[in-house]
């Protein structure tokens, strides 16, 4: 066992696969702001054999995030920082999900940023609904890039009547999670550490249920069987492509995001999926 530790922050399907792949030879920190899903998460790891320590955070508070990474900082190195944590349209008001999937990411990388070793990699879970939006203008973007995180929810585009619904404010948190790493790994680069995000489709975790059993369950079938792939992924598959991600083999990758949709945002571009946004 070496001193290294990997920060997996969110204790659902991804987390926990990425978290099995990553802590062999580390110590897992896993955090979560449910109790029970983080202790049932570290059960299940430490029944592989695992060393696992868990952490309550919840990543809308700032307060929270930042006694988290601290409490990384004391088990060892931390060489891996894994953000998988986020709400689904079906599952909270735009209000909520902007300040999890949005704020909540934009809060760990800076926090995480204080702490990451020499030689390590962060990454952020965002998804395809960031790649689904039309063009946002170059202001837009460059505010959700570098916008200091206490100050992004204040733009004036993000307000409660310029976001209509749940499923607009999901593609944006997604599609500022990806601006955001490019951003911030400049600043993760002057530590000597890489960060990116991968964009993942419909990935069976309990989330994705959540969103099939919805009101879009009719778009996620169609977008399953007029993908290439004509499936859902697995979370193994996420894992695979994120070892590539956090390890040695993928040293000249950072400020980048990975789709990892099965084709579906290849079939949207070809007119095969008519989207109704």
């Amino acid at each position: 066992m070496t001193n290294e530790v990997v920060v997996v922050i969110g204790a659902g399907g991804i987390g926990q696969a990425i978290g099995r792949r990553e802590g062999t030879g580390r110590t897992v920190l896993l955090a979560d702001r449910n109790d029970n899903n983080v202790r049932t998460a570290a059960a299940s790891l430490e029944a592989g054999g695992h060393d696992v320590k868990t952490h309550a955070v919840d990543v809308a508070d700032r307060g929270s995030v930042h006694a988290l990474a601290a409490a990384a900082a004391d088990l060892g190195a931390v060489t891996r920082v894994v953000h998988t944590a986020g709400l689904s349209p079906v599952q909270a008001t735009p209000e909520a999900i902007l300040a999890v999937d949005l704020y909540g990411v934009a809060v760990a990388l800076e926090e995480f940023a204080e702490v990451i070793a020499p030689g390590g990699a962060g990454l952020v879970i965002s998804s395809m609904a960031g790649h689904m939006l039309p063009p946002f203008s170059p202001e837009m973007d460059d505010a959700l890039a570098t916008t200091p995180a206490e100050q992004l929810l204040a733009l004036p585009f993000l307000a409660a009547d310029a976001v209509p619904n749940s499923g607009v404010a999901y593609g944006i948190a997604k599609r500022a999670n990806q601006l955001r790493v490019q951003a911030e790994a400049v600043r993760w680069g002057d530590r000597g550490a890489r960060l990116n995000s991968m964009s993942p489709g419909i990935i069976l975790t309990p989330l994705a249920r959540d969103e099939m059993n919805g009101p879009g369950a009719e778009g996620h079938q169609q977008m399953i069987e007029q993908s290439a792939a004509k499936r859902v992924g697995t979370t193994d598959e996420i894992a695979t492509a994120a070892a590539l991600l956090l390890g040695p083999d993928g040293a000249f990758i950072t400020g980048s995001d990975l789709l990892i949709d099965g084709g579906v945002i290849a079939a949207i571009r070809a007119g095969r999926i008519q989207l109704s946004m």
